[in-house]
């Protein structure tokens, strides 16, 4: 076997001991018996010339050789998955997989309701949801469409501006009741807030247009925005949050209104060459007019 004519199957074995540390992991992972994944990752080194990976107490440990190649294997995955949406999807119908990229608020408070409708209209459609807080690559096709907070800048992306979610200080009215509600920035030394744990862009960003909001004044941290939202909810301290998405818990209060408010701007995106597919083009435009409804 020569390097050209590696089959897909010997990397999707790799990239699986890669993510389990082990062959039994790997093995249960993709349903093959534990020889048969040995037998393949031997075939892959052979093929390529190289070590991938070493033994340890802990299991197999990846090699350099195997840490580099991992982000080519991973896209080849990629592109495997979207073929495989891709070929489901062919036809006038709108049938098929698409897969939806969008942050963990965003996903679990709001995209819900709008994905139960589109299935509701489109019983062959099958929807696919990512929640992350990194940007998945539509050019690369680690999703076909993807819910943004900032504008895409990639010339082989088409996208729709849904409009601005305006982002405010939040907390619970018990918590309020029993530390007392701000009235100006300087109280807020008093509160314990709710902020991030690591240096972000958003976190540097809400920092320019209010300086106290560093880590150093937070008393909670956490980088999941879900987590946040969470502690918000149980009463924890005041962090940053939806205002539409505050607005459903009449338990919730909007806290210094005039003195803090972040608008994000929204947008739906796809890669251009999804625009002629039918389910691609149905989602997107109910992500759009989904969102609109939201944000309005």
């Amino acid at each position: 076997m020569t390097k050209a004519e590696v089959g897909w199957d010997l990397y999707r074995s790799f990239l699986a001991v890669l993510d389990e540390g082990s062959l039994s992991g790997a093995a249960r992972a993709l349903g093959l018996t534990q020889p048969t994944l040995g037998r393949q990752i031997a075939a892959l080194e052979q093929a390529l010339g190289l070590a991938l990976f070493t033994r340890s107490q802990s299991g197999l440990l990846p090699t350099e050789a195997a840490l580099a190649l991992r982000g080519h294997a991973e896209a080849i995955r990629n592109t495997a998955a979207a073929l495989a949406r891709m070929a489901g999807g062919l036809g006038a119908e709108v049938r098929g997989a698409v897969r939806i990229s969008a942050s963990e608020v965003i996903g679990i408070e709001v995209l819900p309701p709008i994905l139960a409708a589109l299935r509701q209209a489109h019983p062959q459609l099958e929807l696919e949801l990512v929640l992350s807080s990194r940007l998945q690559d539509l050019v690369h096709r680690e999703a076909d469409i993807a819910v943004r907070m900032v504008a895409p800048r990639q010339d082989v992306l088409m996208a729709s501006r849904v409009g601005e979610v305006p982002l405010g200080l939040v907390a619970r009215e018990d918590y309020l009741q029993r530390r007392g509600v701000p009235k100006r920035i300087a109280d807020l030394g008093r509160h314990d807030i709710i902020g991030f744990d690591t240096e972000t862009p958003f976190l540097r960003t809400a920092r320019a247009r209010f300086a106290r909001w560093e880590r150093t004044q937070f008393a909670l941290r956490c980088d999941s925005d879900l987590a946040q939202l969470a502690l918000i909810r149980a009463g924890a301290g005041i962090g940053i949050c939806q205002l539409a998405v505050a607005r459903r818990d009449p338990q919730l209060v909007h806290v210094l209104p005039k003195v803090f408010e972040f608008p994000l701007s929204t947008w739906v995106a796809m890669h251009s060459d999804l625009r002629d597919s039918p389910r691609c083009r149905v989602v997107f435009e109910g992500l759009v007019q989904g969102l609109r409804r939201y944000v309005g």
